[in-house]
């Protein structure tokens, strides 16, 4: 069993890193891939640590990976739920911190709950009837204005209707608004109007993780 990894980022994809662990690369799937980073006062020596849940299913053995045994946690309790399986898992884990899914499961807010990748009205009921009891030390609460419809970046094009929930999401995984907003102003170029929530949000958090290397 495979607890944890630790190495430096050697690649980055829209799902998964690649972890260098001893001349040893190892694909792990994860909820934000462009946040992974080391610690911004290089205490770890540009190395990260990934907490793992190893998967196995016939045709495959993954790897999913976290910055955090809150993470790690939730993700192994979603599991338990029925019609969550691993993908799933992992993109509700992109659509804010444990602590605020955690929040909204205890509150039975099915309005942020459906908002989240992968999960339909049937499917958040099930987190709350199963989750939120177990919810153990995965604190915090949910701020009611989270997902309120924002008004619509100046900067992006018109029809960027996934742009007020990706913005959303970035602000629950702890980015400040303005920070969101650089972000959406760097990828308006990028967009062609249609494209879903996940996919503005991978290219908002690549963009933000371009940002944060070139300080």
């Amino acid at each position: 069993m495979i607890d944890f990894l630790r190495g430096p980022v050697v690649y980055r994809d829209t799902e998964y890193v690649v972890l260098d662990v001893n001349g040893v690369g190892y694909r792990i799937f994860c909820a934000n891939p462009f946040g992974v980073a080391p610690s911004k006062d290089g205490r770890d020596g540009g190395e990260v640590t990934m907490f793992i849940h190893y998967h196995v299913r016939e045709d495959a053995h993954l790897l999913f990976g976290f910055t955090t045994r809150e993470e790690q946690s939730l993700f192994r309790l979603l599991l338990d739920v029925s019609g969550i399986g691993p993908k799933v898992a992992i993109g509700v884990l992109a659509g804010g911190r444990p602590e605020t899914i955690a929040g909204a499961i205890r509150q039975e807010n099915l309005g942020f709950l459906t908002k989240l990748p992968g999960i339909g009205k049937k499917t958040a009921q099930r987190m709350v009837l199963d989750l939120k009891d177990k919810l153990g030390a995965i604190t915090g609460g949910l701020d009611e204005g989270l997902f309120a419809p924002s008004e619509p970046l100046s900067a992006v094009p018109e029809g960027m209707g996934a742009w007020g929930e990706a913005k959303a999401a970035l602000m629950a995984l702890g980015y400040t608004e303005a920070e969101a907003d650089r972000a959406g102003s760097a990828i308006k170029g990028k967009l062609k109007g249609g494209e879903t929530a996940d996919a503005v949000t991978k290219l908002a958090l690549q963009a933000l993780f371009q940002e944060s290397m070139m300080r």
